[in-house]
């Protein structure tokens, strides 16, 4: 008997040492992050929101090793995936693509290799290429948009729109937008829609033409900060007054503030936060350190920020 007590005992005390043993494995994870350069607003928010999120992790999960990468180009980007993988030998790699297709091979052939792959926002071409995926509510954020939009003009009124860069996420956001606006504000009229591509000079020329063509604008969504200030140049060189709302998107910090501050025609902003790097960052660290299964799809619901919420998304630190 007393020799079958020692048999179980020891069985005890061989399986916590095996399971510490693996604990300790898990937590030695060397992360890879691999993201595009701080060429516009948003991009720099990212780089901002990864660093800041590399210092926490390595404190919290000792043992861990956090190597942040920024490319310029898609063709940098996958050469420095296979860098990450060769040189710094890394097993768990976070990527926000700089485009979807160039970037899917170069991934998929790293994570052949047994490195887990979370990537973020902008998806590869090949699902299979990840294990994990991170990004924001594109359908909600046009539909965030417009519900606001709708009830800001009272259910009436003149609106134009800029879009982003062609892309899938960009249809996303403006069918959204749309939908809402025909199901349940019908007397509001899109007067035109073009791309400004996310960028302020491309979107302070589209709003040019729109003030030329349009005698009468009620509100404006820019649907994006960085081209809401190209479109606001572009109404305050006109000394239009006719424009109600700009309602711009993702959450920058100068428009956040315009929020809290109680700008006129600045009354509201929809989240599309950079920081999504981090949460991909932070529930790929807890996956990984804890062995835990990390779900296959997390999508970060786009939130309405208005003055009685502003203040809970400022960040004063961030470059966006």
């Amino acid at each position: 008997m007393n020799n079958r007590r020692f048999a179980i005992r020891t069985a005890i005390a061989l399986a916590a040492l095996v399971a510490g043993a693996a604990a300790m494995a898990q937590n030695k994870v060397t992360m890879g992050v691999s993201i595009p350069a701080a060429t516009h607003g948003w991009t720099g928010g990212v780089v901002y929101w990864a660093n800041r999120t590399k210092a926490e992790l390595e404190k919290q999960y000792p043992g861990m090793t956090v190597i942040v990468k920024t490319a310029g180009s898609a063709t940098e980007q996958a050469n420095q995936v296979q860098d990450l993988h060769t040189a710094n030998k890394i097993d768990t790699l976070v990527i926000l693509p700089f485009e979807s297709a160039p970037l899917t091979k170069p991934v998929a052939q790293v994570k052949s290799k047994g490195v887990f792959v979370t990537v973020v926002d902008r998806g590869l071409t090949d699902a299979s290429a990840q294990s994990a995926y991170v990004a924001g509510d594109n359908p909600g954020f046009g539909k965030v948009a417009a519900e606001y939009m709708g009830k800001a003009l009272g259910g009436k009124g003149n609106v134009v729109v800029l879009r982003g860069i062609p892309t899938v996420i960009d249809n996303q956001r403006v069918d959204a937008f749309n939908a809402v606006l025909k199901a349940s504000y019908p007397d509001i009229k899109v007067l035109d829609a073009k791309h400004g591509n996310w960028n302020r000079d491309d979107a302070f020329k589209v709003m040019q033409d729109y003030l030329t063509r349009f005698k009468q604008i009620d509100a404006v969504w820019a649907s994006d900060d960085d081209m809401a200030v190209g479109v606001q140049k572009a109404i305050e060189q006109a000394k239009r007054t006719d424009i109600k709302l700009v309602l711009g998107g993702a959450g920058s910090k100068e428009y956040i503030k315009k929020v809290m501050d109680g700008d006129k025609i600045v009354s509201a902003n929809v989240t599309y936060s950079p920081s999504m790097i981090a949460d991909a960052m932070k529930l790929t660290a807890e996956a990984r350190a804890k062995g835990t299964t990390m779900p296959a799809t997390t999508i970060i619901p786009s939130v309405l920020i208005t003055k009685d919420n502003a203040a809970k998304y400022y960040e004063p630190a961030s470059p966006f």
